[in-house]
């Protein structure tokens, strides 16, 4: 994996990059979009190259238990398995195991949780972890750490840390896939003197890019920045900067305007399924009564496919009715509205006008 820094804002943190994987190169600031389950939802990987992903996010608690990492590795890794040939980045594991399993037990040689397909008990550890990556053969795997939720104590923020860290290093030394990166992940909760405890001790370890984890878990919104302010300036400079599981169009921009590189979230397409739609003046419901006799697309200047063929009466139709093309037909418009926004913000950054754009990116959505 390479990684090269394009241009800084002169006035910021915000930059440009380029994270080159065997897949290919990646222009960011860049979203990815979720595929848990070696899918983005009701979308063909075709459509979603169309749309101009980059990279997507597999995961890899759902891929070992269904349909099977050693599976999955018979057919060549999860790029063939999904014909997806951009590049690919897998989760650790961590958060699902901690959020979804209905009963965990935690411990220094990893955790053992049951199932939520089938109630069976697995025990994933930072070397398991490492295996099924490898095995799904990803461009970049994550290390294993503790998702801690909102509220933790400082007293469990530390000891928590203290075990990621620990964790990291067994990823560090179980990881054998060459061309596959390994990013560590600095934890803390809301703070910033725990994470950057751990920070340090995972610039030792020594890997290839730095996530921030446990962050749009619950907490306040300025908690979260407050996060960001203290820690993404102090990440390596020379390697990516990843904020896990993050989130709104403000928080992207938020985001880029620390400095991050990547980010991940699960709002555009769930939100799409739901039928939230994202514009430049801020969501809309399409399920609202008012949009029974609208004959608008969802954003008129918005080139999507959805929004060049389908008017907002047609989609609340659909919506209303249950049927399955409202899914892909949102999720087609959400996606390409996020894309759109990383593309905005990458021209913006090119032409070291972040600043301006920022401030007409909010003034947007109050009209």
């Amino acid at each position: 994996m390479k990684f090269e820094i394009i241009s800084k804002e002169s006035t910021g943190a915000a930059r440009r990059g380029r994270l080159t994987t065997r897949h290919g190169a990646i222009e960011t600031p860049v979203f990815m979009p979720v595929g848990t389950q070696g899918t983005v939802k009701s979308l063909t990987p075709d459509e979603l190259e169309d749309l101009g992903a980059q990279i997507i996010l597999g995961n890899t608690y759902h891929l070992y238990l269904r349909p099977g990492a050693e599976r999955i590795a018979r057919f060549g890794g999860l790029h063939s398995f999904m014909h997806w040939n951009g590049s690919i980045l897998t989760d650790s594991g961590g958060f699902q195991v901690f959020s979804l399993a209905k009963i965990r037990k935690i411990q220094e040689e990893g955790v053992i949780f049951q199932s939520h397909i089938d109630g069976s008990r697995h025990m994933i550890s930072p070397e398991v972890s490492m295996q099924i990556q490898m095995q799904l053969g990803s461009d970049i795997a994550m290390c294993f750490d503790e998702c801690t939720s909102y509220p933790v104590t400082r007293e469990y923020a530390k000891q928590s840390m203290d075990m990621t860290v620990r964790w990291a290093r067994r990823c560090k030394q179980a990881h054998a896939l060459p061309g596959q990166a390994l990013f560590g992940i600095v934890q803390g909760s809301i703070y910033p003197d725990i994470r950057r405890a751990c920070l340090e001790q995972l610039r030792d370890i020594d890997f290839d890019g730095y996530a921030l984890g446990s962050l749009a878990v619950g907490e306040p919104k300025e908690e979260m920045l407050a996060v960001l302010e203290a820690i993404t300036g102090e990440l390596t400079e020379s390697a990516p900067r990843y904020l896990m599981g993050v989130g709104t169009p403000e928080d992207l921009v938020e985001g880029v305007r620390h400095g991050v590189d990547m980010f991940d979230c699960v709002l555009p397409t769930r939100n799409a399924r739901n039928g939230m739609l994202f514009t430049s003046q801020g969501s809309i419901q399409i399920k609202n009564s008012r949009f029974a006799d609208d004959d608008q697309p969802i954003e008129i200047d918005c080139t999507c496919y959805t929004c060049r063929r389908f008017s907002r009466a047609y989609l609340r139709h659909l919506f209303m009715s249950r049927e399955l093309l409202v899914y892909r037909l949102n999720t087609l418009h959400n996606l390409h509205y996020y894309l759109r926004l990383m593309e905005n913000i990458r021209e913006a950054l090119q032409e070291d006008c972040f600043d301006q754009w920022r401030r007409d990116f909010y003034n947007g959505l109050q009209k």
